[in-house]
């Protein structure tokens, strides 16, 4: 096993004992990695299971060494689940199938507490003032995926992009046409694809898709086969749901960029998201103050059960909304990247793929509604300021901006305009027009000054030649006159 030192280069610093946290964040991902190593094979009973044999023992030792951890606990804990009762604690056995599940998810657990203890450390480094009132956020996130296996990761990735294509309608589309209103301008609703419908399938309590997965992973013996049965059974009349010809499980969901079908046959396993009492217990004692910081103690709820069923989709809905909060708070900047091509070569360009990564990120849609709105819009006091020399006979008047931005557009004969209140609305193509005739009178104006320069220096040097012409004829005629004298 060998830990790439490539990524070491211009690290952030954290504290003055940098070195140590970087060593203990390596001794943890590498305990990660030993225990993936670990298997399981049949105990005594039936029903039981225990350390494989002296590789897999090997991965134990270990992981419990660099974990800073007693290796029989660290065998307990991934062989026997504690339940509590009003008895006391019965410990059960647990085969091999769930004993090598018990060790995926601490391996899941460990990493996903580092990884965001990384994060919430990289963020204090940065040194953000906490109380500053401005700030500048780039979010950079998957596209919307659609391939021939779409999974669990897909249907989140999508999910996510169905809600930041809403935040792109309201602030593109609703926001535009609430601006109309407030302008108090004559126009016409202009239509545009909601996805509201979509959202509620996914998200909505109690029957969208998130609830009834939940609710399926809540029971022990459901299976993906009920999960896709309930849904199909509940959802069967919402138009954007529909059941595949060829399989039962299978569901295809009509999302804004298109239809994506998806299979569900590990939608219950990865949406599991276990908290074990017995894993927190283990790692909270470790000798390593990083791994024992990463697990805090449980509240004693958690502790009647020995595993507290945590939902991977209702925390990513959770944590979709507070960026949605998060956005909405703020003046956002929509940058769309497109893929020229597949193959990732210079100088290539494939249309449909284009054309299809631009219909998915609504910027034909965007397009559509400017041309049928008012894409431009600007102020009285900016539009007199660039435009005012097409009418310069009322630039020293007492026209107030209102007036002379209409008497600029009545003198350009351009209709496709609208006066609001404090802005000047025009539509797709108008402001060329101005900008080109405002080009005109600029560059004629430049001709007559520099016409004006040109016949000023013409007549400098023309004054300046006959002067040194009368004195040469003048010096010649003396010199004439006294020769003939």
């Amino acid at each position: 096993m060998k830990m790439s030192t490539g990524r070491q280069k211009g690290q952030w610093i954290l504290s003055e004992s940098a070195e140590a946290i970087r060593d203990a964040i390596f001794r943890t991902l590498a305990a990660i990695l030993h225990l993936g190593n670990i298997e399981f094979s049949p105990g005594k009973d039936s029903d039981s299971s225990k350390i494989k044999d002296s590789t897999s023992n090997f991965h134990l030792q270990m992981t419990a060494t660099l974990l800073m951890c007693d290796p029989d606990l660290l065998v307990s804990s991934l062989c026997t689940r504690s339940i509590h009762t009003n008895e006391g604690i019965i410990i059960k056995e647990l085969d091999c199938a769930a004993a090598a599940a018990n060790r995926d998810a601490l391996a899941k657990t460990v990493y996903a507490r580092l990884f965001d203890w990384l994060v919430e450390n990289i963020n204090k480094s940065i040194g953000q003032d906490v109380d500053s009132k401005a700030q500048i956020g780039v979010l950079d996130i998957y596209g919307f995926e659609s391939f021939k296996h779409n999974s669990f990761e897909q249907f989140c990735i999508n999910f996510a992009n169905e809600k930041l294509q809403q935040h792109f309608n309201e602030h593109v589309f609703k926001m535009e046409q609430e601006e109309y209103k407030s302008e108090k301008i004559n126009w016409s609703y202009i239509e545009f694809i909601d996805n509201q419908d979509m959202l509620d399938l996914i998200e909505k309590k109690p029957i969208g898709i998130i609830a009834l997965l939940d609710e399926a992973c809540m029971f022990p013996k459901s299976t993906h086969a009920t999960f896709a049965s309930k849904m199909f059974r509940n959802l069967s009349s919402h138009p954007r749901l529909e059941k595949t010809k060829f399989s039962e499980t299978d569901f295809t969901i009509s999302h804004y960029a298109g239809k994506v079908t998806y299979q569900t046959d590990s939608f219950l396993e990865k949406n599991r998201d276990y908290i074990v009492a017995e894993h927190c217990n283990l790692l909270s004692s470790s000798r390593c103050s990083l791994v024992s910081g990463l697990f805090s103690s449980l509240p004693e709820e958690s502790l009647r059960s020995s595993y507290k069923f945590s939902s991977v989709a209702s925390r990513f809905k959770q944590q979709l909304q507070a960026l949605m909060e998060t956005l909405s708070s703020t003046e956002p900047h929509y940058v769309r990247c497109v893929k020229p091509n597949s193959v990732n070569r210079p100088q290539l360009f494939e249309n449909q793929s284009v054309l299809h990564q631009l219909r998915c990120g609504g910027v034909l849609e965007a397009v559509r509604i400017s041309l049928a709105g008012y894409p431009t819009r600007r102020t009285y006091a900016e539009f007199v300021d660039r435009f005012g020399v097409l009418v310069p006979e009322l630039m020293f008047g007492s026209h107030d901006e209102r007036a002379l931005t209409e008497a600029v557009l009545e003198k350009m004969k351009l209709g496709n305009f609208q006066l609001g209140r404090n802005k000047v609305f025009l539509r797709a193509g108008q402001i060329a027009i101005l900008d080109v005739r405002r080009a005109e009178v600029l560059d004629n104006a430049a001709r007559r000054i520099q016409s004006c320069f040109r016949t000023f220096a013409a007549r400098k040097e023309f004054v300046k030649t006959k002067k040194a012409s009368i004195s040469i004829q003048a010096y010649c005629r003396g010199l004439f006159c006294k020769e003939n004298i």
